[in-house]
């Protein structure tokens, strides 16, 4: 019992460090925050699959005050109120990345829970960041060339769904191959809880 403690400890860590190294591998990168990683979600999603929800959603909580500590740097340089600064830090930070922990709600369900439970952890990551966009930020204006609103609301989706939309299909479809390899879907595999 003590050593299966100790295992999911250490994977849980080593996968906050994966997610963490995956983060700074940026595919493309938006210039007021968010971007496109290579599949930075997906050891949180895997560590959740396999050891359950409440166990993920503390690793991911943890992964969460990595990532705030990585980009304090450069949030403390956007001059933010320290009112707005807090409503940031907890919902593009704290709560979008502690939602992540959710992915093994259906990790009963076999391969099909899995992809689900990913690909609703990550939705659950955007609702976040759109709230954000909409309630913290009241974003509006132009968004690429030639095309602008003054509606928050399409602005804060159409901002955060072109980088979270892509991250949570790619991410899903990193999920579906690591659980089609025979190898790795029995490492990977939910253990009792």
């Amino acid at each position: 019992m003590k050593n299966s403690k100790t295992v999911m400890l250490v994977e849980g860590a080593v996968m906050i460090a994966l997610a963490a190294v995956l983060s700074f591998i940026k595919v493309y990168k938006l210039p007021w925050g968010g971007s496109i990683t290579l599949l930075s979600m997906l050891p949180i999603c895997l560590f959740s699959i396999k050891y359950g929800v409440a166990r993920g959603l503390f690793v991911s909580f943890v992964y969460s005050l990595v990532q705030m500590l990585l980009d304090l740097g450069e949030v403390l340089s956007w001059g933010l109120t320290p009112e707005i600064l807090i409503a940031c830090f907890a919902l593009d930070y704290l709560l979008a990345y502690t939602v992540i922990g959710t992915a093994g709600m259906f990790r009963k369900k076999k391969l099909p829970g899995w992809i689900a439970g990913t690909a609703v952890a990550l939705l659950l990551r955007l609702v976040s960041h759109f709230i954000s966009g909409v309630f913290i930020w009241h974003s509006f204006g132009e968004l690429w060339d030639g095309f602008s609103t003054e509606n928050e609301y399409i602005y804060s989706l159409l901002y955060n769904g072109s980088y979270m939309l892509p991250e949570i299909i790619f991410t899903v479809i990193g999920a579906a191959i690591l659980f089609s390899v025979p190898q790795t879907k029995k490492l990977l595999s939910p253990v009792s809880e």
